[in-house]
């Protein structure tokens, strides 16, 4: 049951023992899909372990931390018209690679199609699938699951040409939240996004993370779109929102820092959304603003 139609794009940094376990489960899928790990400058031996258990694999080395970046690298090589996101501490469960080719190639307007996130090694839902499953955001009748207004880059299959045309993610996000910029762009550029229930991917999460850092790159990159495409009145209530909401500490504060000293070039590259993708945002931000699920990353 080999697959052509999709490849897997893997980032990473110093999780080599995390990266090896996807990489044996990817091999193991019976789709047997082109892999590309771009490894943002590990010093674990990340990049002589991957040449040597996985040859198969194509592997980038750009010499140092590019974030989410380092997809936008991996993409340039992909020749397959579906990619693949998942990180170096999840993988896609077998047959979930063809049931989201499969309805990208029956819905030519569909751009993204994310799946159920299973947490390991219970096995256990991530919390953020029950916002994707209910989520506010209205959608065409012939959307095979439900609208959504961003997209999970660790669980997601996207159409190569879209994510090209809209330009990947932006170099400056890094990582944290930096899927929310990318959703809209692609929903402005005519794109729908959805979420299959029948698809899984496993996410065993890594211990190798630094989530204080983590957080305040979510708080500062939700800042950034916000302002890089929001009209100006939802931009300052999500704003305020922001402020009252968030943990009070140093890494919120850092955040906002961050965020308030990138201001003219926020301004420089400022594009507000059509109206009726801003109508989808506001739908969804009221839906996350109940959520027991939110993350503070876009």
């Amino acid at each position: 049951m080999t697959d052509p139609r999709t490849t897997v794009v893997v980032i990473t940094h110093n999780r080599r023992p995390e990266l090896l376990r996807t990489l044996d489960r990817l091999a193991e899928l019976p789709e047997r899909p082109e892999i590309v790990v771009t490894d943002n400058g590990s010093t674990d031996g990340t990049a002589a372990a991957v040449t040597r258990h996985h040859p198969g694999v194509r592997l980038l080395t750009p010499g140092r931390n590019l974030g989410a970046v380092g997809r936008n690298l991996a993409v340039r090589h992909v020749r397959t018209p579906y990619v693949a996101f998942c990180d170096d501490d999840s993988w896609w469960a077998p047959g979930a690679l063809s049931g989201a080719a499969d309805l990208l190639d029956r819905h030519a307007a569909l751009g993204t199609v994310t799946a159920r996130i299973v947490v390991e090694p219970d096995g256990t839902e991530d919390p953020i699938v029950e916002e994707l499953r209910n989520s506010p955001v209205p959608g065409p009748s012939w959307l095979p699951g439900p609208a959504l207004g961003s997209f999970l880059a660790a669980a997601t299959v996207l159409r190569t040409d879209a994510f090209r045309q809209a330009g990947g993610f932006h170099p400056r996000l890094w990582l944290g939240g930096e899927e929310e910029l990318l959703a809209a762009d692609l929903a402005a550029d005519g794109w729908w996004l959805t979420y299959a229930e029948h698809l899984t991917i496993h996410h065993h999460p890594s211990a190798v993370r630094d989530s204080r850092r983590r957080r305040r790159d979510g708080i500062r990159n939700t800042l950034w779109f916000t302002w890089l495409r929001r009209p100006v009145r939802p931009a300052l209530r999500r704003t305020l929102h922001l402020a009252r909401t968030v943990p009070r500490d140093t890494a919120s504060l850092r955040a906002f820092a961050e965020a308030a000293a990138a201001l003219p070039w926020v301004l420089r590259e400022r594009r507000t959304l059509p109206p009726e993708v801003e109508g989808r945002l506001r739908l969804l931000e009221d839906s996350q603003r109940r959520s027991k699920a939110r993350r503070y990353t876009g």
